[in-house]
């Protein structure tokens, strides 16, 4: 029995969670190739919400001398001693249990990295979070993985599944009268099949990490470039780590541990040239994607006026 373990418990739903992120295998591979090209032999990295030191090891494997993992999450922070300790790289690693805002370390980083990408993006706090960080414990001059986290938006039309079944046709007939009855409010969808995008991916919001994060934007207009049934706006994130590294959750990949934040509508007819005005408020909790709202309208493009 691995002694480690011993009086060390994890929340079941975190562990899944981990599970998921660890078995993500195109999220390592962005970060593996964003650590290769920006450490260098014996750089300092402090690696901002390490969890169960995935992003810590491959930085010691690019030549990190020293790596600062800090933790908000003392259970986690716990199982990361204790995988320090069973791979004999204690002396290496340090693990720093608590808000990273509020933490101090012994020394400056050469290299900062983080993954707190939520399922929108923001939501995790990790423009803000960084911006501190950086401030704090970033040499000038040094790096920061991922370098940009942008919000993006897609009108879209599912391909007969989630919101779209109910308007769809089963042996030839109709399920709309469902409808009414299922009301609409946020959802976390994994695609089984690519919707029908009636949309270009339109960027709603865009954080240069490290540096303090405006606030989002009161509306944007979403262009309609097709026609279609407007079943849902799809809000999704994408973290450039520069020289063409890019990671997205839309509309995701095998593997892919982040759903898309879906905002079902009421499947209405679209027209090319038809203009969707959007607008997003966080929710009371903001690390909650679900509590997320949106208002949506339409002007048609033979219609100016906005309507509900």
């Amino acid at each position: 029995m691995n002694t480690h373990a011993q009086s060390i418990y994890l929340d079941p739903r975190l562990g899944q969670m981990h599970q998921v992120m660890l078995g993500d295998r195109t999220r390592l591979e962005a970060y593996d190739k964003a650590l290769a090209r920006d450490v260098r032999p014996g750089d300092v990295v402090v690696d901002v919400g390490a969890g169960c030191l995935a992003l810590t090891l491959l930085a010691l494997r690019h030549g990190a001398g020293h790596v600062y993992a800090i933790e908000g999450d003392p259970a986690t922070a716990r199982i990361a001693g204790a995988i320090l300790a069973d791979n004999g790289i204690a002396d290496r690693v340090t693990i720093v249990e608590g808000d990273a805002r509020t933490v101090s370390l012994p020394r400056r980083a050469d290299v900062l990295v983080s993954e707190m990408l939520g399922n929108i993006g923001p939501e995790e706090e990790m423009g803000e979070i960084l911006a501190i960080c950086a401030e704090r414990h970033l040499k000038a001059g040094g790096a920061i993985i991922p370098q940009r986290l942008t919000t993006v938006i897609n009108a879209i039309r599912f391909d007969g599944e989630s919101w779209g079944v109910w308007s769809d046709d089963l042996a030839g007939y109709s399920l709309a009268a469902a409808r009414p009855f299922l009301g609409s409010s946020a959802q976390l969808h994994f695609f089984a099949r690519p919707p029908e995008l009636l949309s270009e991916t339109t960027a709603l919001a865009a954080i240069d990490l490290g540096q303090p994060p405006g606030a989002l934007p009161e509306h944007r207009d979403i262009d309609i470039i097709r026609p279609g049934r407007l079943d849902a706006l799809a809000l999704a994130f994408e973290a450039d780590f520069g020289d063409g590294i890019r990671l997205s959750n839309f509309p995701g990949y095998p593997g892919c541990n982040w759903a898309v934040f879906i905002w079902p509508l009421a499947s209405s007819q679209v027209a090319a040239g038809d203009v969707l005005r959007v607008s997003i408020r966080p929710g009371a909790w903001v690390r909650d994607a679900l509590s997320w709202q949106i208002d949506c309208g339409i002007r048609r493009s033979t219609q100016r006026d906005l309507q509900p």
